[in-house]
């Protein structure tokens, strides 16, 4: 059953109690300012370029049937999308195409909705590596045993290699994951928009969640967010997502924890869901409600089951297939959040 709540309906509406309060919600944001400096600052996340810019002065033509465009020269800011290698016990077993920042909470995440730890402590140790130079890159290979590591062999890769942003992310595990990693090890590399690249088993990429059904986690019904509470988490969301305000070219997983906004961003939304979900996980933390800032997909709904998210709430509509298995295992599902509106699509 799918149901609709506008914000007339939901102020007469007795079942939709609030699931927090939000009057004094704080921002936690640890990246961007709060000043929200529109002046294309560079960061791990946004960094400057030179276009063109050609636009139409005004609706209507000056003196002409046609309107004269305008051409302006101008610097605008572009989201950064980086190689993210992972690298687990010596293994390289993905890479991810992802933004280079809150990279621990990116491969804790990522490896949680992986099925290959179920557990913070199961990282023993990890390090992030910039490969930036010959230097860089010899050391990294060196640690691998990679056998082709001859000079004018790494200046032709880092030839190859100049026009992406690569980072390595070396992750220690206990002895319990490693035979995980062997069976799961991914064959291809993960584009932006792709959650599931490199998986080539259907029991892999549909696997059985039972374990992790909210029914056997919660064994009742999680509370509905309220609209009122929803609008205002996207309120917040709208107002501190500085980096999509610079680039208009990222997503954000977001939700409130004692009174605070956790805010996580990326070029891909299921690279910022395994943020969030990797910051739970460090941070032994549970969270009632996410939202998303993009459509809600298999991958997406997936990830929030492993994570035993109560509820998932995208800004656009979420798929078919998402639906069903939402309403399977117990994920409380709504979409289409804007103007005033919400439709719930599982959980009520």
């Amino acid at each position: 059953m799918i149901t609709e709540s506008n914000f007339e309906q939901s102020e007469s509406s007795s079942k939709m109690a609030m699931m927090a309060e939000t009057t004094e919600t704080r921002v936690i944001m640890t990246e961007i300012s709060e000043d929200n400096d529109n002046s294309a600052a560079e960061t791990m996340l946004a960094r400057k370029h030179l276009a063109q810019k050609h636009h139409y002065p005004s609706d209507k033509a000056h003196g002409a049937d046609i309107p004269q465009s305008c051409i302006e020269s101008q610097t605008t800011s572009l989201a950064v999308e980086a190689a993210v290698s992972i690298v687990i016990n010596g293994i390289h077993y993905a890479v991810l195409m992802a933004s280079p920042y809150q990279l621990e909470y990116l491969a804790v995440g990522f490896l949680f909705s992986e099925g290959l730890i179920q557990h913070s402590h199961e990282l023993l140790d990890w390090e992030v590596t910039h490969l930036t130079d010959i230097a860089s890159y010899q050391k990294f290979a060196q640690s691998l045993n990679d056998g082709d590591l001859e000079f004018a062999s790494i200046e032709q890769r880092l030839e190859q290699f100049q026009d992406y942003d690569i980072y390595i992310v070396e992750l220690v595990l206990n002895q319990r994951c490693h035979q995980r990693i062997q069976a799961q090890k991914r064959q291809l590399a993960g584009r932006t928009g792709c959650g599931m690249c490199g998986i080539t088993g259907l029991t892999q990429a549909l696997p059985d969640l039972s374990h992790y059904s909210q029914a056997n986690i919660h064994g009742s019904k999680a509370t509905v967010p309220s609209l009122e509470y929803l609008l205002v988490l996207r309120q917040q969301v709208d107002a501190t997502q500085h980096t999509h305000q610079l680039t208009g070219a990222v997503h954000a997983a977001a939700t409130i924890y004692n009174q605070q906004l956790y805010l996580f961003e990326d070029v891909g939304r299921h690279n910022a869901l395994d943020k969030l979900i990797g910051w739970q996980l460090r941070q032994k933390v549970e969270v009632d409600c996410v939202l998303m800032t993009s459509r809600l997909s298999i991958e997406l709904v997936q990830k929030s089951i492993r994570g035993r998210i109560p509820w998932l709430v995208g800004m656009s509509a979420p798929t078919s297939t998402a639906v069903r298995v939402a309403q399977r295992y117990g994920l409380g599902l709504a979409g289409f959040l804007r103007d005033n509106r919400v439709t719930y699509y599982t959980g009520i």
